[in-house]
């Protein structure tokens, strides 16, 4: 039982095992989780941290189960991640809809520091290059809204 929710963590509820894109599949439920969330950036700050910590712990455990790094039924870092983008910006389709491709975008290419992330051991490698391609998305969306003159 313990394995299957850990593993049903890991995986969103199965959503990493779909044969087409279960990352973006994983962004698109980061995204709705936080547009409910929005309304109270307390809340949505305890739960996105609450999701990292488990995050951390359950992608490592299955990595070391799978004896495969990375692997990609793991898709909690995507709903981290995302939410990391989106973090106390409004929530609106505009932004939600850039903000998906630009954390896809981020996450793929990896650049610096974002593949010296990826690099280390375990649960952590798996979480926090997704971190980080968060980091760059809300910065890069609100310098935008800034210089639209919107935030």
């Amino acid at each position: 039982m313990k394995n299957l929710l850990i593993k049903g963590f890991a995986t969103v509820l199965g959503v990493g095992f779909m044969p087409a894109a279960p990352g973006s599949w994983a962004t698109a439920l980061g995204i709705a989780l936080a547009y409910f969330l929005a309304p109270n950036l307390a809340i949505y700050s305890l739960v996105l941290l609450v999701l990292l910590v488990l995050g951390i712990m359950t992608s490592g455990i299955v990595e070391k189960q799978l004896n495969q790094r990375d692997p990609g039924i793991v898709v909690i870092d995507e709903v981290v991640g995302v939410m990391i983008a989106l973090w106390g910006l409004p929530m609106i389709w505009s932004i939600m809809i850039s903000g998906f491709f630009l954390f896809r975008a981020f996450d793929m290419f990896k650049i610096y520091p974002i593949n010296k992330l990826e690099a280390l051991n375990g649960g952590y490698g798996i979480m926090l290059d997704d971190c980080m391609a968060g980091v760059y998305t809300n910065i890069i969306l609100r310098i935008a809204l800034r210089c639209a003159g919107l935030f």
